[in-house]
């Protein structure tokens, strides 16, 4: 018999070892972490040990994305509170940058607004600076946030530093009824950056960055 021929046997045959319970205990295999041989039942042991192991990491690892994701939405919760409560625009505007710098400790925060009226109050306002048409091309056309390298030389400067010191960036478009069937119209950009070049990469989630636009973009309506 072939090994594959006696593996099967054994599969086929459950009760083999119950029936020659001798054959069981005289088996001897090598320790997976040592050339020394161990009974088959002790491997068996070792065996389970290692998969315990690994569930109770796995476990570790969903119970800290649970603690993290709880506090993302307490700052989410806390951020919609002060945007639902802005008097004007202004306000509106200074308390998403003043949340997005100092409770989800993110340095650089930059926007751009070309799809709602300006006003008086508005003159001066970095948020309403020059774009260009290529740019707002390239907003309206995310369909989910870009996570990455600070690599658009337009967006680059927004920040009011070197380019060279913002390590990644999240570009999230915001559009006037950013909760209906395919959005609407897209009326801004919104620029995180991190000095970290492993803050926002390319396959991170972007769950909670789709909802900062959704919250922004519907915020702004209000004073359209």
């Amino acid at each position: 018999m072939n090994p594959d021929e006696v593996a099967q046997y054994l599969q086929d045959n459950p009760s083999f070892f119950e029936n020659y319970a001798d054959v069981l205990a005289k088996i001897q295999v090598s320790h997976p972490h040592g050339g020394q041989a161990i009974a088959l039942v002790d491997r068996q042991m070792l065996g389970l040990r290692e998969k315990y192991r690994a569930l109770e990491a796995k476990l570790a690892e969903l119970l800290q994305f649970g603690e993290e994701n709880d506090a993302i939405s307490e700052k989410m919760h806390r951020l919609s509170g002060a945007l639902l409560s802005a008097p004007s625009r202004h306000v509106f505007l200074s308390s998403l940058a003043g949340s997005l710098k100092d409770d989800f400790s993110i340095p650089h925060v930059a926007l751009r607004l070309w799809g709602v009226p300006q006003r008086d109050q508005d003159a001066g306002r970095d948020e309403f600076g020059e774009v260009s048409g290529e740019l707002k091309s390239y907003a309206a056309l995310l369909a989910e946030p870009y996570c990455g390298g600070n690599e658009k030389a337009e967006t680059a400067g927004w920040f009011g530093v070197p380019a060279e010191q913002v390590g990644s960036v999240a570009h999230i478009s915001l559009r006037e009824e950013a909760t209906a069937p395919g959005g609407g119209a897209c009326v801004g950009l919104l620029a995180l950056g991190s000095d970290d070049a492993r803050r926002f990469y390319s396959d991170m989630g972007t769950l909670y960055l789709k909802r900062l636009g959704d919250l922004a973009g519907a915020g702004l309506s209000r004073f359209a």
